[in-house]
């Protein structure tokens, strides 16, 4: 049985980054995340006899005719596309089309907009199935074996039965971690991701949990797919890490757990990193929380254990937002581990929105000024700056239906216009073109004299002059991202 794991070719305003991604956005500078998720699909997917096709049509760059070609040649049984708000409608015609092209072929969808609202998906294109919840690993592996032997589908799914549409419950995030196969990183290409991050080669994505153990922000779409948090014992993710070096020859990794695991799990990671000679091998680095690494003696721990950068989420500097969004951190939090992070070595790669209803001019400056004045002093050595997206399934979004928080005359129902080229929600005091421009203003603090001559400094060898390079054109493709954006024209 031949099964097709895709992200075909979509049309938009640049290169879409929606592989594993919690944030859509088009990009100028192309940028691609490793999906593990569908990754261990796949890998579990092979190990159990199946055929699988790993088609990105995104990350290699394919036409629409090269993945027609490669639907008609190869003819699957099933195929499955990850899919977000502002793409779902480009998929539901997809499906459409692909139906044409294999008429035998099953078709499914997953991730976060189909969780929340599986029935619109159902109701408005000819998908066979639905696969709600976040392991569309392992619901994905008892989908096809269904296909193949009859087995029992799991909870979760949306299917078929006649004219009617029946499903099997809601999804349930029973699995063990610690039973998934180290990805098969061959089969799925996981040279072709990560440019924007790496520093060395090889380099590659895993992920230690699904999928935040905080979990209550308000604007995070993946609270729908991992409404608690998992993760694979510290040893599980050593013993892939030791994998990755003596299979594959990692130099670093990048774990894209919403925020890593911490407290004494994180300690025996950072030991175990240290006394298998790891850290001597790779350089390490993943998502975490303002709140969860702020001493300095785990701080210190983590830089010997091979840590080289966290992901931190700013958001706003204003106490009053990250109440509202439920962040459960202060700004004075933010402004301390900041400092403390990059006194024990790590950099910071900071991330602060802009465009919230609630927000004034003056508040909005204000969160620009502190992610300024961080980069200026040392305190973040990177950020990014998108745009508030109310996605369906969040409770940002239900406020922003309850409270009429969308533009004048906007469609909550017009699924393209979430694709942060213009904010979608109004702001009292600010045009959609000034929004924009503020959030543009926030890659101002790579221009700084402070800033420049820091990162000069650090050159040691030809990484990192390449590593600097590539940043220098990440945010002058940000910048083109945002000027360029419907929100700028109107």
């Amino acid at each position: 049985m031949k099964i097709a794991i895709s992200y075909p070719p979509l049309t938009g305003a640049g290169s879409p980054m929606l592989t594993q991604n919690r944030q859509f956005q088009w990009y100028h500078a192309p940028s691609y995340i490793y999906p593990v998720v569908p990754a261990c699909a796949a890998t579990l997917l092979a190990q159990d006899g199946f055929d699988v096709l790993w088609w990105d049509g995104i990350t290699n760059k394919w036409t629409w005719d090269q993945f027609a070609q490669r639907v008609q040649a190869q003819q699957p049984d099933l195929i499955a596309f990850e899919t977000k708000t502002p793409v779902v409608r480009q998929h539901w015609q997809i499906v459409d089309r692909v139906k044409r092209l294999a008429p035998q072929c099953q078709t499914a969808l997953m991730g976060d907009h189909v969780t929340a609202l599986p029935l619109e998906t159902m109701e408005n294109s000819a998908v066979d199935y639905v696969i709600t919840g976040g392991d569309y690993d392992f619901s994905l592996l008892a989908l096809a074996r269904h296909l193949r032997a009859g087995f029992p589908l799991p909870p979760g799914i949306y299917y078929r039965d006649g004219e009617a549409v029946r499903d099997t419950g809601h999804f349930r995030l029973e699995h063990d971690l610690n039973d998934l196969p180290f990805v098969d990183r061959s089969l799925t290409q996981a040279h072709l991701y990560g440019e924007k991050w790496k520093k060395r080669t090889p380099f590659f994505y895993t992920m230690a949990g699904r999928d935040c153990p905080w979990g209550r922000c308000t604007f995070c779409a993946w609270t729908v797919l991992y409404p608690r948090f998992r993760s694979c014992r510290p040893e599980h993710l050593l013993d892939e890490i030791g994998f990755l070096i003596e299979e594959h020859g990692a130099r670093e990794i990048f774990d894209d757990t919403g925020t890593f695991p911490a407290g004494g799990w994180l300690r025996r990671f950072c030991q175990g990193m240290i006394e298998r000679g790891y850290n001597r091998e790779l350089l390490f680095s993943c998502n975490m929380r303002y709140g969860y690494v702020g001493q300095p003696d785990l701080l210190d721990l983590m830089k010997r254990a091979g840590f080289r950068k966290l992901k931190m989420g700013l958001e706003s500097a204003n106490q009053a937002t990250l109440d509202r969004l439920n962040k459960g951190i202060t700004v004075e939090q933010i402004i301390e581990d900041s400092r403390l992070i990059s006194a024990a070595g790590l950099d910071i790669h900071l991330t602060v929105m802009a465009g919230y209803p609630w927000e004034t001019r003056d508040d909005a400056q204000r969160t620009v000024d502190l992610a300024r004045e961080l980069m200026a002093r040392g305190h973040a050595e990177m950020l990014q700056s998108t745009v508030v997206v109310p996605y369906p399934g969040t409770p940002l979004h239900a406020q922003a239906v309850e409270h009429n928080w969308f533009h004048p005359g906007f469609d909550p129902l017009d699924y393209e216009r979430y694709d942060m080229r213009e904010p979608v929600l109004a702001v009292p005091d600010m045009t959609p073109a000034e929004v924009m421009t503020l959030s543009a203003q926030v890659y101002g603090s790579f221009l700084t004299p402070r800033f420049v001559w820091r990162n000069l400094r650090r050159i040691r060898s030809w990484e990192d002059l390449d590593y600097v390079w590539r940043g220098a054109k990440a945010v002058a493709g940000h910048l083109r991202d945002f000027l360029n954006s419907r929100g700028r024209r109107g």
